[in-house]
């Protein structure tokens, strides 16, 4: 890795840690980051040389894997006509109606440019709607940056956020409540205490922030009829989920609907964007049509439209890719958990659908505090073991493994015999 190593010092005199996203910098596992110079299908290619099967697939945007002819073959067509107007395009309208048709809880959806901004602008639209202040989050799950929901639990699992970066206010976290996932009494006690000011609550369904943590039987159910009862929105994350655990996410696969959902990664095709939409009477409050602002000058961007559209229309042609996907999640779960237990490596195993995380604990991981029992330092071990044979894993333990449609049964069985040798050596 010696240009990468070379390129990485030069990127630490201009960039903050060398890197425009944290984990990037690998200071999880330790080492150094590779830089990429180009990918194919399941494939990253170094700057050294060196072929990687990767299972981060752009941190789960790219469904389709790298690279997708059909979806290239768009962007291309598209970059021929210029490359930002700010003015309306035809595929906006394409996308809209591709994203109505796949989460039946949307009526309107604006779309923008990043995950934060779509959660962002979701809990504006929600205080304005509900014409409260408070919002709850669970303690492990990550809704982008903005300042009021970078928060963490304070004393007990039911508390008021406070401030998990330097920089945020407390006095903007202080109307931001934490709650612990998966246990309905940790919300219904915020409630009883707020039960007229909590304007939403916001959930992952799916956590993937903490590792892939599956919400256990009925919590979805839960949120949904407390947040009824009263009377408070219900918004899920699925920047994540969306397009990824089935088309219509989360809310397809549990049944659950949600009154604003925020969308991203798979949406935009592999390049920048988020969403957030819901009912009509919710999403008619934001400008112009409503006193609700928000706005962006790249948002519905040409490219990127085209980008979604095409890998939209292609997933949605092509839906047996869900139960590919399965056979191939399953296979590796299975793969995994067969291998640690004839090593006698306490694993645990959580996966949904195409995605997964290997947690190195003896204990079930079902929220933040069980999910942070995990050995990291085995972890990182881990991860080197199989970035040395060609496998490329997220550098931390609480992130998760995704697999593509470009990703094969043979890439499987040389991951497992990967694994296999990591095990002998960690």
């Amino acid at each position: 890795m010696e240009l990468s190593r070379r390129l990485f010092n030069e990127a630490l005199r201009v960039i903050p840690g060398g890197v425009n996203s944290p984990v990037r910098a690998f200071k999880a596992v330790g080492g150094e980051p590779f830089f990429v110079e180009k990918a194919e299908g399941s494939r990253l290619y170094t700057v050294d040389g060196q072929e990687l099967l990767d299972y981060v697939q752009s941190w789960g945007a790219l469904i389709l894997g790298h690279a997708h002819p059909k979806v290239l073959g768009y962007i291309k067509e598209a970059l021929d006509k210029g490359t930002s107007y700010g003015t309306p395009v035809e595929n906006e309208i394409k996308l809209a109606k591709l994203v109505k048709e796949a989460f039946p809880s949307i009526e309107l959806v604006r779309f923008v440019n990043s995950g934060t901004e779509a959660t962002m602008s979701a809990i504006r639209l929600a205080r304005a709607y509900t014409k409260r202040d408070k919002i709850i989050k669970f303690e492990g799950c990550y809704h982008g940056h903005a300042d009021h929901l970078l928060v963490s639990a304070g004393s007990g699992a039911m508390t008021f956020g406070v401030p998990s970066s330097r920089g945020v206010p407390y006095d903007i976290t202080k109307n931001t409540l934490i709650a612990a996932f998966n246990d309905l009494e940790s919300v219904s006690s915020l409630f009883q205490k707020f039960p007229e000011d909590i304007a939403a609550v916001i959930v992952e369904p799916v956590s993937g922030n903490m590792g892939v943590v599956p919400p256990r039987e009925g919590f979805l159910k839960g949120l949904r009829e407390i947040t009824r009862k009263y009377g408070s929105l219900l918004i899920f994350d699925e920047i994540i989920t969306g397009f990824r655990i089935s088309f219509g996410g989360a809310q397809e696969m549990y049944g659950i609907y949600a009154d604003i959902t925020c969308l991203g990664k798979i949406l935009g095709g592999g390049l920048p964007i988020g969403a957030y939409g819901g009912r009509k009477e919710i999403m008619e409050m934001v400008s112009p049509l409503g006193s609700v602002y928000q706005a962006g000058t790249l948002s519905g961007n040409p490219v990127v439209m085209a980008a979604g559209v095409s890998t939209l229309e292609h997933i949605k042609n092509n839906m047996e890719i869900y139960s590919y996907l399965e056979n191939l999640g399953n296979m590796l779960e299975e793969g995994i958990e067969d291998l640690a237990k004839h090593k006698g490596i306490p694993v645990r195993v959580n996966r949904v659908g195409s995605m997964l995380t290997v947690f190195f604990t003896e204990e079930d991981v079902y929220d933040y505090k069980t999910a942070k029992k995990s050995d990291t330092s085995t972890y990182a071990k881990f991860f080197h073991s199989l970035l040395r044979r060609g496998i490329y894993i997220p550098p931390s333990q609480f992130e998760a493994w995704f697999l593509s449609s470009a990703h094969t049964k043979h890439d499987i069985e040389r991951t497992l015999d990967a694994i296999k040798r990591a095990f002998d050596e960690i």
